[in-house]
């Protein structure tokens, strides 16, 4: 079973760490990219996705919720806060 992370660098980071498949994302374009990316993948079972990551392309993200029944899509809350 095949995890990817689509979130922000902080988030991707920490999952890279762990082995995860993370990429990192800014904006809309680079959020639907990776999800098509990840939810096209024969191999991915579960995305995790970070509550900005997934606002940035809802649509799209409850379609794949609706129709599919794979990729499972988790969504996170990430709290990154200055230090």
């Amino acid at each position: 079973m095949k995890f990817w992370c689509i979130a922000d660098e902080d988030t991707a980071r920490g999952f890279r760490l762990a082995g995860v498949e993370a990429v990192a994302v800014e904006g809309a374009g680079e959020a639907a990219a990776a999800l098509a990316r990840a939810a096209g993948s024969a191999d991915c079972e579960v995305i995790v996705m970070t509550e900005a990551a997934a606002a940035l392309v809802r649509a799209q993200v409850d379609e794949i919720k609706l129709e599919r029944q794979r990729p499972l899509i988790v969504e996170i809350h990430a709290d990154i806060r200055e230090r």
